[in-house]
């Protein structure tokens, strides 16, 4: 199992949690278990077979974009980051 980190924006959909676990061997199947396990939480993430376009994923540390996407490798006990971006202002 990996341990995926939830910010304060996403903790409704993750029933209050900090950080939930998920498994898989890439990030595709990680993000698919935990779709299937917190719906509401994956939806917000994961759609259609791809990350959201507004949404950044860490895999221990590094942007998923810089490395292999969806097929980015997770090892058991890696921490996954999952961070949306904010806009604002006036």
């Amino acid at each position: 199992m990996s341990v995926v980190r939830i910010p304060p924006v996403l903790r409704t959909e993750a029933g209050g949690e900090r950080e939930v676990e998920a498994s898989g061997d890439t990030l595709r199947e990680l993000l698919e278990d935990l779709s299937s396990r917190l719906p509401a939480l994956g939806s917000r993430v994961y759609a259609e077979g791809a990350i959201r376009s507004f949404v950044n994923v860490y895999v221990d540390g590094e942007d998923v974009r810089t490395r292999d996407g969806l097929d980015t490798p997770v090892r058991e006990g890696s921490t996954v980051i999952l961070l949306p971006a904010m806009a604002g202002g006036c």
